[in-house]
């Protein structure tokens, strides 16, 4: 899903529009930005089950569409003056650990429960490993697949909050490129880009060397551009891996 950086910026945007233009309360703002962001990726997945369009060029053109409508939504215009209850999201503590590392937490707790113990997460496994195999073997593909885009826009819009209360503004910038350390992260975690392989563990390892990595070419003076070259490198070199490592296994 290569629209979750846009899905987040538009979500963002939204959430300020619903709240200060609107005028409608807070809380419920969040609620409808989080139904976006679950409708954005559900839109990917009706557009890639049934139109039958790649998921490449589907989430490549809804990347561009969900950034447009964000740019176009707030004029460039940014909305400041949240509450102080707002912030406890992304900069607040619970004993001593962020809100929002709680809430990385209990995401990644029900993704492996979800994967591990669910017909849900079996069937993702099988689908992902072959598709056609799984939709002779009766299980729901479109279903299954509609799904899983409608949560990955659920999260990035759950996402898009955290970052507003991070960053106590919002702007329709906000996500671009982060599909490419969204990518790097997964694929470093072990998932194959080919499917039917990954944990939601090693996403989490992933992540973690990702933000290393990011935090050490800071401090070695590495900004910007070659941050983001840097990151295309790794990408590379895991994916070349992983495919190297299928082979090998006679996959």
């Amino acid at each position: 899903d290569l629209s979750v950086g846009s899905i987040l910026g538009l979500c963002a945007v939204l959430v300020g529009v619903f709240w200060k233009n609107l005028e409608l309360p807070l809380p419920v703002a969040m609620t409808l930005s989080l139904g976006v962001g679950t409708l954005a990726g559900l839109v990917n997945g009706l557009i890639i089950t049934r139109f039958r369009v790649p998921p490449l060029i589907a989430t490549l053109a809804t990347l561009a569409l969900y950034r447009g409508l964000a740019e176009g939504i707030s004029q460039a215009k940014s909305v400041r003056g949240y509450p102080a209850w707002f912030f406890e999201l992304g900069q607040g503590s619970i004993v001593g650990i962020p809100t929002q590392l709680w809430l990385l937490l209990a995401a990644a707790l029900v993704g492996i429960v979800v994967l591990r113990s669910t017909t849900f997460g079996r069937a993702t496994y099988a689908i992902g490993n072959n598709e056609q195999g799984a939709a002779f073997s009766g299980l729901p593909v479109a279903r299954t697949k509609l799904l899983i885009y409608a949560a990955s826009g659920f999260m990035a819009g759950l996402a898009a909050l955290v970052f507003v209360s991070r960053v106590t503004t919002t702007r329709s910038d906000m996500g671009t490129g982060i599909e490419l350390d969204v990518i790097t992260a997964v694929v470093l975690g072990g998932t194959s880009i080919f499917g039917g392989r990954g944990f939601v563990t090693g996403t989490l390892l992933g992540l973690c060397l990702i933000q290393v990595l990011k935090n050490g070419l800071a401090l070695s003076g590495v900004r910007g551009d070659g941050t983001v070259v840097i990151i295309g490198a790794v990408l590379i070199v895991a994916v070349l891996i992983s495919n190297v490592l299928k082979r090998w296994n006679g996959e």
